[in-house]
Parts: structure tokens; sequence; C-alpha cells
């Protein structure tokens, strides 16, 4: 476990431009962010976590959680051990008779349970040195502040240098044939 990175679940974005979700996951001990691309029912399932919102009926994440309870098993945490081909895999830690047990799982539905279970979410060190991303500290507070002697209403200089990850995001998008316009009948 020395290889982990403790995280925890910065948020749950949606692209307009699929039916996919993102889950975006912050280390805890520094500001490096690992985005997960999810299915819209898991990132349903962790919203609903979340924001603690009451349901009805209980969703499969939340099944699972009771299984656990009522079979006298206890969630320990939750890891991302691995990442290959552009494809996570998770860990499910768990303890039951007093022997630890691993249960092989995608990573949306480990954190979709630990958002329920309130238990630790652990992220292998080579994934995040893989597919982490520290956000470019370029602008600075001082930065957004106008100098004494100019106008309030002038806005700090653009800073095309810290686009260019959204400017390769957006071509991929539109070089990908699924995500062409389909004609209007």
């Amino acid at each position: 476990m020395n290889d982990m990175v403790e995280v925890v679940i910065d948020s749950v974005r949606v692209s307009l431009m699929s039916p996919q979700r993102v889950v975006i996951l912050r280390q805890t001990d520094m500001e490096r962010y690992l985005p997960i691309w999810i299915g819209p029912y898991e990132a349903e399932s962790i919203t609903v976590a979340l924001q603690e919102v009451e349901i009805s009926r209980p969703m499969t994440h939340d099944l699972l959680k009771n299984l656990f309870s009522l079979l006298n098993g206890k969630l320990l945490r939750v890891e991302i051990v691995a990442l290959k081909a552009d494809i996570f895999y998770g860990n499910i830690v768990a303890e039951s008779d007093e022997k630890t047990i691993n249960i092989d799982s995608r990573p949306s539905d480990a954190v979709a349970l630990a958002a329920r279970a309130h238990v630790p979410i652990l992220v292998s060190q080579a994934v995040m040195d893989e597919a982490g991303i520290v956000p470019e500290h370029d602008m600075q507070l001082d930065d957004l502040q106008a100098p004494a002697d100019e106008s309030a209403s002038e806005l700090p200089a653009k800073n095309e240098e810290g686009l260019d990850v959204f400017e390769d995001f957006l071509k991929k998008l539109k070089d990908d044939p699924g995500n062409e316009e389909k004609p209007k009948k």
C-alpha cells in the first residue's frame, strides 16, 4: 500500500458531446487530478451518494453496501490499481471473517461504493504518474488585478498557452466519426 496515494472525489462532469461522464479524483496532499471516463448510470450513482439524496428504493451500489453489512463484511477501501490500454482497473478491499478480500471492480463501481460507505479511495502511484493532471499555474491572483493606473474594467491579456489542452480535446472530438452531427430530418 506504500505505492498508493489517497484521493477524494472532486466532481462528476458531463460531456455535452457524448453520453459519457467523467469523475474527477483529486489527490489529497497536492493539486493533482485523475479524470476517469464513466457511464451515465455510474455518474448518477456517485452524484446521488455525494449529495446524500434520499431515494425510495436502493440503487445497485446501495445494494452492494447493504450486502457487505448483512454478511458481516467490512469495506476497508477501494483502489485504482492499473491503467492498461486506456482502461482503468479497480479493486474493492473488504474484510470478512478476519480475512482481507480483494474484489476486482470497475473503478466507477468502486468509487460509487466508496462514496456510500465513506471509505478511502486510493490510486496506484504509477497510475497517477501516467494519467494524473497537474493544472498549470500560469495565472496568479495578481495577474487578475488591474494595476492602479489602468481602468478596472480592462481584462488581463489572454493566456493562450494554457488553452492547448482544450484545443487538443476539441480537435479529438471533431475528428471522431462518432461525434459527427447527424443530418436533420
